[in-house]
């Protein structure tokens, strides 16, 4: 299907200094990553919410180990998708850029984006639960047995979000800031209910950003929005970027 962009739109990517995207779990589906209470053999056993929160691993640190450890087997089978390198191109055409996302797939850094901030963790980062010290697998550990800290001892974990605990600080400020520098708010793939990550877009409207919803589907976000894009990430956003292509590199052609 041929995008067709209202001239409002096309005004705001001719004149943007600044472009915030904001990704949920929609654009990772498209490469095939399994939602949270996707098949899993033995862990159909389990609800999420028994496996991921401090509660369950202070009772069961191995059993939760392996359940991510099987998580992030599967995560790394799949690949970024059209709409993943399309926010690549994207990142390259504006001054100011920024792309938050609640995925922890690391897609987004996979395919090439420089400045994400990733709002619920990344699976593929682990950290000391005791002293917070980032921690490397070393050759010759036991599989399926939590890892101890090489500084400290204590019990490694996921560096996701687990149910009950806040955003990372430094990176939910940041994505506050990127929301309200925006002259243009993307936000792809996301249902727009889970707080308080569902702010950011209400949060770049206020601010005077101009506010699009990408989405095969409409959303509690679409009645704010400037406009709607109705459709998959995937076919949406590399025509998008097709379009900001011809804009900006037409404009620094014309000033040379």
């Amino acid at each position: 299907m041929e995008l067709a962009l209202s001239e409002a739109l096309l005004r705001r990517i001719r004149e943007a200094s600044w472009v915030t995207a904001f990704t949920g779990a929609g654009v990772s589906a498209e490469s095939g990553v399994p939602t949270f209470r996707g098949t899993g053999g033995i862990w159909e056993k389990f609800r999420p919410e028994e496996l991921a929160s401090m509660d369950a691993f202070l009772r069961n640190p191995d059993l939760v180990w392996q359940w991510y450890a099987h998580r992030r087997e599967v995560m790394a089978q799949v690949q970024p998708n059209p709409g993943h390198t399309a926010l690549v191109r994207l990142e390259r055409l504006f001054p100011g850029f920024a792309l938050i996302t609640q995925n922890i797939d690391n897609l987004h850094r996979r395919a090439g984006s420089a400045t994400v901030y990733e709002l619920h963790g990344n699976i593929e980062r682990n950290f000391c639960s005791r002293c917070g010290e980032l921690y490397r697998p070393e050759e010759g550990e036991v599989a399926g047995t939590v890892p101890r800290c090489h500084s400290c001892g204590g019990p490694v974990r996921p560096d996701v979000v687990w149910f009950g605990e806040l955003l990372p600080e430094e990176e939910w400020n940041r994505s506050v800031a990127a929301a309200r520098s925006a002259d243009l708010f993307l936000s792809i793939g996301t249902s727009a209910v889970v707080y308080p990550a569902a702010s950011l877009p209400m949060i770049a409207r206020r601010a005077g950003a101009y506010l699009v919803e990408i989405n095969p589907e409409p959303t509690p976000l679409t009645e704010i929005a400037d406009e709607l894009l109705a459709g998959r990430a995937g076919e949406i956003l590399p025509q998008l970027a097709d379009a900001a292509e011809r804009i900006r590199e037409g404009q620094r052609a014309d000033e040379v």
